[in-house]
């Protein structure tokens, strides 16, 4: 019985471990990961302005946390599940990236550089998420994105995970 026991916890285990590598670069589940880890933080909203790169664009709170070239959220998330992440604000017409641990061909922060206008931006712009293969500064990626909706239903921004293909 005893050993029946052991085989059946050694099961019950590797079934586990499979389930959590199953979900090993799963865009949609660390999508869902990002944005609960910013919701805990507390409700996003726009106040006052801040740079991003060269570009001066809106500053993006969640809680009374500065999302603007603070990195600890994102960083995180390429630590726990090995994904990029990218908060986006909203500047007019465009998506600004605004914490991010996407790197240029050059090694820096992405920041202040904008979503490509593909089939991810047209999504957004629509007020819809969007999951695919993606093009992010010149590498492919299994991405999500999902729209930031301030308290009243206005976006002010996007989230991204990606895992490099």
């Amino acid at each position: 019985m005893r050993t029946l026991s052991k085989l059946f916890g050694l099961g019950l285990a590797l079934l586990l471990a499979g389930l959590g590598s199953a979900h090993a670069n799963d865009a949609k589940t660390t999508i869902a990961d990002l944005d609960a880890r910013l919701a805990k933080i507390g409700a996003p909203r726009l106040d006052g302005k801040a740079k991003a790169g060269d570009t001066e664009v809106a500053a993006i709170y969640f809680g009374p946390r500065r999302i603007n070239g603070n990195y600890d959220v994102v960083d995180e998330i390429k630590r726990s599940t090995g994904a990029t992440a990218t908060v986006f604000v909203k500047n007019g017409d465009e998506f600004v990236r605004v914490s991010t641990n996407v790197l240029t061909p050059e090694g820096k922060r992405g920041v202040g550089t904008q979503l490509a206008h593909a089939k991810a931006y047209d999504a957004l712009r629509k007020g819809e998420g969007y999951c695919g293969v993606v093009d992010v500064l010149g590498t492919s990626f299994d991405a999500c994105y999902n729209p930031i909706k301030d308290g009243s239903g206005q976006m002010i921004g996007v989230t991204y995970v990606g895992y490099k293909k």
